[in-house]
């Protein structure tokens, strides 16, 4: 890693835990040595960054530092391009539109050598044969789910059942060739998922739903 990018990810790491820190700590999760640290340290406090602190007690970062805006790292460069490529790929078309215009913003907005990195980043993403074209519900179920609005389905099971249910869309989620649905459904009063290819009629309501920790995605993520 370049010293410059270990500077970053340094105060990164400072602002996220919101707390002292020794620099013991710090190089454990930088993965180098304390003297390194030490070393960093004192270019960063030499440089202006608002650290308090010293050898044997501890460093903490003042809260009105703010890092320079796109300050990316190599590293952090390529999983852009790579998430932004997978994207194109699996997403519909709105969110495959999107994802390229994010990428020039963000390219527009690095020095030379950064941008160069971002945009020959060798890493690709392909849709193989079997991979189905992204379902054309995609952008209303997106849209759905930031409204909060209700959805009405008609699906079909893999038991080739047809039912009826009112949902409330919380998160898509992407497994193999399918896309996946989840919802809380107001006939089991439970979490389901829903294949998006196994949609056969959607309605998006007027009514929208309140936001509730025990109904969202992440109380489902975290009951997986």
């Amino acid at each position: 890693m370049r010293p410059a990018d270990r500077l970053f990810r340094i105060i990164q790491l400072m602002r996220a835990t919101g707390r002292a820190m020794t620099a013991r700590e710090i190089a454990e999760k930088m993965e180098v040595a304390q003297r390194t640290i030490y070393r960093d340290m004192e270019h960063l406090i030499a440089s202006g960054a608002p650290i308090d602190g010293e050898r044997g007690v501890g460093y903490l970062l003042r809260g009105a530092f703010d890092a320079p805006p796109l300050a990316f790292t190599f590293e952090q460069l390529e999983a852009l391009a790579f998430g932004a490529r997978a994207v194109q790929m699996l997403g519909d078309g709105r969110l495959a539109q999107a994802a390229r215009e994010a990428m020039e913003k963000i390219a527009h907005g690095l020095p030379p050598d950064h941008r160069q990195r971002l945009t020959a980043a060798p890493l690709r993403a392909f849709r193989s044969a079997l991979q189905p074209e992204p379902p054309a519900l995609l952008g209303d179920l997106r849209q759905a789910i930031a409204e909060r609005r209700k959805l009405r389905l008609q699906y079909d099971s893999l038991k080739d059942e047809h039912t009826e249910r009112t949902i409330w869309p919380l998160g898509l989620s992407v497994f193999g060739h399918f896309w996946l649905l989840t919802g809380w459904c107001e006939l089991r009063s439970d979490f389901r998922d829903f294949r998006v290819d196994r949609i056969s009629a959607v309605h998006v309501e007027r009514e929208r739903y309140e936001a509730m920790a025990e109904r969202s995605f992440e109380a489902y993520l975290a009951r997986m």
